[in-house]
């Protein structure tokens, strides 16, 4: 067929032309390719372009060779060249199978093209090479599966599958069901191939789940999820902050997936939640085990501890992998936690130590604010409870100090009065004076080595001292009787129990825990959907000191979808005297959705409306009602028409005032040191469809922050802000 066709120039683009007998051949361009398996189906992945170039550069180097070993997407997976092994390096993963392809074949169930092994594709090649340069087509071969191939020409050739039968009378190859198409080189299959992630990383993110292994609606793991954030992130970096990108300022950010569930449930918890689960309602009942109860086990102080180690020590442990495969790296880490891996985040930074420096300046505001506990929530948990910013020192009377020699030696009368003289230099050590030794918790005895006994002869000591501490009367200048919380007594001096400061302690109603330090101070805690207010006020935390900020991390944002049903605020809790919206998240394309725009311009029409026609009847209510006698003195006429007219004034006044929710712009608000004076608060804007039943997407609003630009967006675009980078375009309404 190929020898009756007229001459063709030799191919000099990706797509091969049909060559002539005794023509040129010219040797397939190799892809790499890896094999995918969900749920018992494969599929077959290739490698970005530039993954591909590093394994075949890899390949052709040191094909004999055994243990080379090539990073590959971005250096979170490692391909064993020799093995032909795909392995992650970050997390548990199941190791792929890798192919060098250059041949391939339509399946029949999706369409999608399947490589043929390595060895196999050899020989087609062999056998399409001797076609080309000698011309002769129609060549049949057959795979190790007893499958025919048939090479027609450069353009036709197809594959067969053999048909299983126990009948010795079996039909020609060529007639055994559907041929299927079979193609040379990867430029010729309908397959994407991604260029790849661009080298230099300017940020590392950790990211914690919440309940339950799936993080999603179609039920994907932590580690799938993270991906499409991470793929999201890529493509906002090139559409926002290309100028950046061009003059090599940006590279970008790396999310790596911190997973704790398969920890918690590996304890042999879910073994005794089988014994005592009902056998109706199967599903259900395996699916509030798996997922829900992760709520109460975090409030257990038993599994609460497994938790916050399993959290705290994974980051560290990635974050000392990442370093060690990224030595040149000089960039800051955040970290990020949705639904209850935010709270879990929460309550690991506000138990982490601060530097000294920090501990000082903590001081200072604790001076110049005496009865805000603005360093709060951390002494009763750590071990060295007097070096930490002491809420119930900062609530105390400017007067006293919180550690001299006196109140050493303070502490080893009292310990001499319980007989414990030998742990004098335990306290001395640990520079514990009175103040300090009345906030111990038994864990703090217990790190600092105190045995049982002597233990709990402290623990009464501090019990009675604090009883009798309660019942005494009122600090000095109030009056007798107790202050009611929050008037302006409590406010100005409180007693040395910091419990009883308007603003409560942070820590107050954690779980007793001792929450572990991580090895790096994150520069910003992003929290997706976040309970975290909540679970405050069930804790007993009224407001929260606009003083206060976390120990190690000055920035904190607030993200959460408009019918997200487990997503609380956070700004009234530090400013619960004023109502105002949170900030409206900007469309990611530089503008509102057009739904709420239309929302918006229909609800200022309808004031409007409003207004003039209130204003239409009340003149025409005023004229009709107008008295005819025109024997009125002039003093009494000209008092009515002003009063007329500033009756008349004053709806026009309040007509031209739209309400809160049609106001564009708010005037700034203080919401506190926590985000360092920004706002903490942002809502995403919902999708048209969304807005017709907020009841019927709230589980998809609070799983929908993986895929969101906008909320992606925000974090690349906080992030960067910390380098001075911004940017290309300023969206609306941002900060």
């Amino acid at each position: 067929m190929a020898a009756q066709e007229p001459p063709r120039p030799p191919p000099g683009s990706a797509e091969p032309l049909e060559p002539e007998p005794g023509g040129r051949y010219e040797a397939v361009v190799p892809h790499w390719f890896y094999c995918k398996v969900t749920d018992t189906r494969e599929r077959w992945v290739p490698f970005s372009a530039q993954d591909s170039e590093r394994l075949e550069a890899a390949h052709g180097a040191g094909k004999e060779q055994a243990g080379v070993v090539v990073p590959t997407s971005g250096g979170r997976y490692d391909v064993h060249l020799r093995e032909r092994r795909r392995v992650a390096v970050y997390w548990e993963e199941e190791a792929a199978e890798v192919r060098r392809c250059t041949w391939f074949y339509k399946g029949d169930k999706d369409n999608k093209f399947i490589p043929y092994s390595e060895a196999f594709s050899e020989e087609l090649e062999e056998a399409y090479m001797i076609a080309v340069t000698l011309g002769e087509w129609k060549k049949k071969l057959e795979s190790p599966n007893r499958e025919v191939i048939i090479l027609h020409n450069p353009k036709l050739m197809v594959h067969y599958h053999p048909v299983a039968s126990s009948d010795d009378w079996v039909s020609t190859p060529t007639e055994q069901g559907r041929p299927r198409t079979v193609k040379r080189g990867v430029e010729n299959i309908a397959v994407e191939i991604p260029n790849g992630e661009p080298l230099q990383i300017d940020h590392l993110v950790f990211v914690v789940h919440g309940i339950g292994p799936a993080c999603d609606i179609r039920f994907r793991s932590i580690v799938q999820c993270v991906n499409d954030f991470r793929n999201v992130s890529l493509s906002m970096l090139q559409s926002h902050f290309r100028k950046a990108q061009e003059q090599q300022q940006v590279g970008r950010v790396e999310f790596l997936p911190v997973n704790w569930h398969s920890s918690l449930h590996s304890t042999g918890v879910d073994v005794d939640l089988e014994r005592i689960t009902l056998p109706s309602i199967n599903r259900l009942r395996h699916f509030i085990n798996d997922t829900i109860l992760d709520v109460f086990f975090y409030n257990s102080s038993t599994y609460c501890q497994t938790i916050v180690d399993t959290v705290a020590s994974e980051m560290n442990r990635l974050h000392r992998l990442f370093l060690q495969r990224n030595p040149r790296f000089k960039g800051g880490v955040s970290i990020a936690g949705h639904s209850l891996g935010s709270l879990i985040l929460f309550d690991l930074l506000t138990n982490q130590k601060a530097d000294p420096e920090e501990k000082e300046l903590c001081v200072q505001v604790g001076e110049a604010t005496a009865p805000s506990c603005s360093c709060m929530g951390m002494g009763h948990r750590s071990k060295e409870v007097s070096t930490k910013c002491d809420p119930s020192w900062i609530c105390s009377q400017g007067s006293r100090t919180t550690s001299s020699t006196g109140g050493i030696e303070e502490v080893k009368e009292i310990l001499k009065k319980l007989e414990l003289s030998e742990y004098c230099d335990v306290f001395e050590k640990e520079k514990m004076d009175r103040q300090a030794l009345l906030l111990c918790t038994e864990n703090n005895l217990k790190e600092m080595g105190i045995p049982l006994g002597p233990r709990m002869k402290i623990l009464h000591y501090i019990s009675s001292e604090t009883g009798m501490k309660g019942r005494s009367s009122a600090a000095p200048g109030h009056s007798e009787g107790e202050a009611e919380p929050g008037s302006p007594s409590q406010l100005g001096d409180s007693s040395e129990d910091g419990r009883s400061c308007q603003y409560r302690d942070v820590g107050l109603g954690q779980v007793s825990a001792n929450y572990p330090q991580l090895n790096y101070k994150p520069s910003i805690f992003f929290a997706f959907g976040s309970p975290i207010g909540m679970f405050l006020t069930v804790r007993g935390v009224k407001r929260i000191d606009p003083n206060y900020s976390l120990p190690t991390c000055k920035g904190f944002f607030n993200i959460f979808h408009p019918f997200d049903p487990v997503a609380y605020r956070i700004e009234p809790m530090i400013v619960p005297e004023l109502e105002f919206e949170p900030m409206l998240l900007p469309h990611h394309k530089g503008r509102k959705r057009m739904h709420l725009e239309l929302k918006e311009g229909l609800t200022r029409m309808s004031v409007d409306l409003k207004n003039n026609l209130l204003g239409s009847l009340r003149v025409a209510w005023q004229s009709f009602t107008r008295s005819p006698v025109l024997a009125l003195e002039a003093g009494s006429s000209e008092a009515e028409a002003e009063a007329e007219a500033g009756a008349e004034k004053q709806p026009d006044t309040r007509a031209e005032e739209p309400p809160a929710a049609v106001k564009e712009e708010t005037p700034p608000i203080n919401v506190g040191r926590l985000n360092g004076g920004n706002r903490i608060d942002y809502v995403l804007q919902e999708k048209p469809i969304e807005s017709f039943n907020e009841y019927l997407f709230a589980l998809q609003g609070h799983l929908c922050y993986w895929e969101s630009e906008d909320t992606v967006l925000l974090v690349l675009k906080e992030i960067y802000q910390t380098q001075g980078i911004t940017l290309d375009q300023p969206l609306p309404g941002s900060q």
